[in-house]
């Protein structure tokens, strides 16, 4: 913690709740209740506050219904309230409040449609980060971009994401987009069928998955004799060797999405995970990207 803190520039410290590992039902049941949030938020500031974090970080994946989502609007409201009130009695600057959320304002998986409480966040949120890949994967019986920019076909891509977050009131200096450092792999029916949208019969190398550096070690490889297009329609990378496919991100497309945010005025961006990078090829250049 204090080398991340005494790093130049300095670095702010996020405690983190939730993730795609954790049941959404428990979110659900914490945040339906004065009494429940306001045990949740407390231990929440506890922990932070004992721990040197600069802010809290919710990931619920995902608010399940239209209660889930009228339930997370007060659980926002209520924790920066107790954020501020504790920051004036502790005589700290307050901690930040943030949220992973949907690529999208709207939510259309696994139930309903429901929209996020834009109001709420667009007022105590400090900023949210939709994640913005896994649009497409071997759950699919073709293969498609894990994160396209664009998508002619459909709403799976982040220009409709980002998009549909600003026109909900949620202002651009506050929308974090999140980019991928992995890739989703199939197994392609047909080797001679193998574009994008080609059909498929499962997961492919790597259990469905490879990061950003496993992808350079199976583009790279003599055996595979993998061929690497860009598709300019989506603005991604993909690979395929034999029957097996990989859709991912490259500097390439990553610099095209930083210009993209860029260009609408967001307030940032992640990545989802460092750690898959490759000597931090990707992340450097986004850095350069975002600051040219």
């Amino acid at each position: 913690m204090n080398a991340l803190r005494n790093r130049s520039p300095p670095v702010k410290l996020m405690l983190s709740i939730g993730g795609a590992g954790n049941d959404p039902n428990v979110f659900a049941k914490m945040s339906s209740s004065n009494t429940t949030r306001a045990i949740f938020i407390d231990s929440t500031i506890e922990v932070a506050r004992n721990y040197g974090f600069d802010g809290v970080d919710l990931d619920w994946e995902f608010p399940g219904n239209d209660l889930d989502m009228l339930n997370l609007g007060w659980l926002y409201r209520q924790w920066r309230k107790a954020l501020v009130h504790e920051a004036r009695i502790a005589g700290k600057p307050r901690l930040l409040l943030t949220s992973a959320v949907y690529y999208a304002f709207t939510v259309q998986l696994d139930g309903p449609v429901r929209s996020y409480p834009s109001e709420a966040i667009r007022r105590y949120l400090d900023w949210i980060s939709p994640m913005c890949f896994d649009y497409h994967g071997p759950w699919q019986n073709f293969t498609g971009p894990n994160s396209a920019l664009f998508d002619p076909t459909s709403n799976f891509s982040t220009s409709y994401g980002i998009g549909s977050w600003i026109q909900s009131g949620v202002p651009a200096r506050k929308v974090i987009m999140g980019l991928p450092l992995y890739g989703h792999t199939w197994t392609l029916k047909d080797p001679d069928s193998n574009g994008i949208g080609a059909p498929a019969i499962g997961k492919g190398p790597g259990d469905g998955t490879l990061t950003y550096d496993q992808i350079l070690d199976f583009n790279s490889n003599n055996s595979n004799h993998a061929y690497v297009n860009f598709d300019n329609p989506t603005m991604t990378y993909y690979s395929y060797a034999g029957t097996s496919w990989v859709g991912y991100e490259d500097v390439g497309s990553i610099k095209l999405k930083i210009q993209f945010a860029l260009s609408q005025g967001l307030g940032g961006y992640f990545f989802w995970a460092l750690g898959q990078d490759r000597s931090w090829t990707i992340s450097a250049q986004a850095t350069k990207a975002w600051e040219e």
